[in-house]
């Protein structure tokens, strides 16, 4: 915490207007839609509200710039390269005013920005590298023919980024994509666009051709909805609730058949045996819990706890919640901020109330905290069962459930007794254990004896209702690469 520079408070609004061809500017209709502050629910500002014809202008500088013998389409993969690796220098450079910005718009504690500004640079460079090394591959094929294949960028890319990582969730997608060598049409959370605006200043700076990254804000009903309609968008990417990702997937169907990859919702099990450390245990259940106010769908909401020690983890979690310190995101020592507005906050309260009907026993928290923004005290529930609503579900909130359990098998089953399978752990020091768990488990990641560690280089995503496809990693590059093979005759001449 101490190598954390001072965060800028109230920061300055640079950027609040449209994207397109690199430059910035209004929306057709000229309509503006207000941007609030979600720990004091006072309004920082206007932007400029895209709809269906902004997206139309932002698809045709995309065509414009992927069309074939465009700068673009001609440049060198190196240096596709080079300008990704310029990119992440100007964000570095400006990673203050960025985190900063991201804690102004989305109520994350600033140490916690800071730290996700770092990650988009890492993810950034290490995209860089891969810009000149999507291979493709001669095929040995009978008879006289040769036959090869090239790895082709996609095309025109609609990428619709969710509020609770604007920039991190946004670079997951930009810089795969670009190091393909795809056109984007970006559309940031209605709730969260400040830092995808000012990032798309330094598209510009770095050096990248007119129409190769859009960024078009805007309400979802008269913006983002016209993304997956396009017939003239190759792709999407989403990154959402469920719900919204299957609707994204018809349109992605009805509009042109185009492509498309999800990352939705999760319900992440935690299985804490007694042969661990309990005090480490308690520390990584809670951070899975309730990093970034539970607002993640790779959250550890669900905590499976041996019923050796169900009682003292009980008692030491309600401890950690209690004294987890909540208010002004801008303190470097803030653990805890609001929720992202005041209709996701009564979603997460309704919850709340329907497991304690159900006869979860709430041990602390469950209430609204200050008088001012979307504050939800960490909260703790015990004696949870699998069937109760909020056990299933998504909560998307500051909410920690604990569940009892005494045999690997059965809490395995248990654990994948979920329609989701984004990500889960396990907590032991018996290796065989942890390997039984984790070839067992149906999800896209296991963490063992640890939580929430994800790498550039390593593969991200979920199984069954939480998406299609991974991000990150050499993975990354298949979502925004055409495949094409090329076959050669081999002609034959009489010697």
């Amino acid at each position: 915490m101490a190598n954390i520079p001072k965060p800028v408070r109230n920061p300055e609004i640079k950027q609040d207007k449209i994207f397109i061809n690199n430059q910035f500017v209004n929306s057709d209709s000229n309509k503006t839609y207000p941007v609030y502050n979600p720990f004091n629910s006072e309004k920082i500002c206007d932007v400029q509200e895209g709809d269906k014809s902004d997206i139309d202008k932002a698809v045709q500088a995309c065509k414009t710039a992927f069309k074939r013998g465009a700068p673009w389409r001609r440049m060198d993969a190196s240096r596709r390269g080079q300008l990704l690796y310029r990119l992440a220098d100007l964000m570095e450079k400006e990673i203050v005013y960025m985190a900063s910005l991201e804690t102004f718009n989305t109520g994350k504690p600033y140490k916690n920005s800071y730290q996700e500004m770092l990650r988009c640079v890492e993810v950034l460079r290490y995209y860089a590298g891969w810009a000149d090394k999507n291979m493709g591959e001669s095929i040995p094929v009978d008879g006289d023919f040769f036959s090869y294949t090239r790895c082709e960028p996609v095309g025109v890319c609609g990428l619709i980024i969710p509020w609770d990582y604007p920039m991190l969730m946004m670079v997951w997608k930009v810089a795969p994509a670009l190091a393909c060598g795809n056109c984007l049409i970006v559309k940031p959370a209605d709730q969260t666009p400040l830092t995808a605006l000012y990032f798309a200043s330094f598209i510009k700076e770095a050096g990248f051709p007119q129409g190769v990254v859009n960024v078009v804000p805007g309400v979802d009903k008269t913006c983002g909805q016209y993304i997956p309609n396009h017939t003239e968008i190759h792709k999407v990417s989403f990154t959402g609730f469920t719900e919204m990702g299957m609707q994204v997937m018809q349109e992605c169907g009805k509009s042109n058949l185009k492509r498309y990859s999800m990352k939705l919702n999760g319900k992440c099990p935690i299985v804490i045996f007694d042969d661990t450390d309990l005090e480490y245990a308690v520390q990584q259940a809670h951070d899975a819990a309730f990093y970034n106010m539970g607002q993640s769908h790779w959250s550890g909401s669900r905590t499976y706890v041996h019923e050796k020690i169900y009682d003292e983890f009980v008692k030491c979690s309600v401890e950690k919640a209690t004294n987890r310190k909540t208010g002004d995101p801008y303190e470097l020592d803030t653990e805890h901020g609001p929720q992202i507005d005041e209709e996701h906050y009564k979603k997460i309260m309704e919850y709340i109330n329907k497991g304690k009907e159900e006869g979860a026993q709430l041990k602390c928290g469950g209430k609204k905290q200050g008088d001012k923004g979307f504050y939800i005290e960490p909260t703790v529930f015990s004696d949870v069962t699998d069937n109760m609503k909020f056990a299933r579900e998504e909560i998307f909130g500051p909410v920690q459930l604990i569940i009892k359990f005494n045999d690997l098998n059965d809490v395995i089953d248990r654990c994948n007794d979920s329609e989701y399978g984004m990500a889960a752990a396990i907590f032991t020091n018996d290796i065989d254990r942890s390997m039984t768990f984790s070839h067992a488990m149906y999800y896209g990641t296991v963490w063992v004896n640890t939580y929430n560690h994800w790498f550039p280089q390593a593969p991200f995503g979920g199984y069954k209702k939480s998406g299609w496809y991974r991000e990150m990693g050499k993975y990354a590059l298949r979502e925004y690469t055409e495949i094409k093979n090329i076959v050669y005759r081999i002609p034959q001449k009489n010697s």
